[in-house]
C-alpha cells in the first residue's frame, strides 16, 4: 500500500506542478522531485523484496497505509522547510 500511496502522492504533486501558475514560487519543482525518488524507490524496494521473498507486491492492509502516510510526512517537513528558507533568503536581498 505504501508503493501505491507513495506513487499517488508523487502524481498529485505533479498535477499541482503543472497546474499552479505560482508553482515556482511554491518550489513545487522540488516536492516533485523528492516525491518521485520516494516512488522509485519504494517501487525497487518492492522489486528487490518480491524477487527474493516472494508473496505478495501490494501489501493492502491498514499497517501498510500507515508507512506510506509516515513516509511523506518528513519529505513535506522537509520541502516547507526548504521552501521558506528560500523565501527568506530571497526577502533578504
Amino acid at each position: 500500500m505504501w508503493l501505491v500511496i507513495s506513487w499517488w502522492a508523487a502524481l498529485l504533486a505533479t498535477a499541482a506542478y503543472i497546474g499552479a501558475e505560482r508553482s515556482k514560487a511554491l518550489h513545487l519543482d522540488w516536492l516533485c522531485l523528492m516525491l518521485w525518488g520516494l516512488a522509485a524507490m519504494v517501487l525497487v524496494d518492492h522489486i528487490i523484496g518480491y524477487a527474493r521473498e516472494g508473496g505478495e507486491f501490494l501489501e493492502l492492509t491498514p499497517e501498510a497505509a500507515l508507512v506510506g502516510v509516515i513516509m511523506l510526512i518528513p519529505i513535506v517537513l522537509i520541502w516547507e522547510i526548504a521552501a521558506l528558507l528560500s523565501r527568506a533568503k530571497r526577502r533578504r536581498r
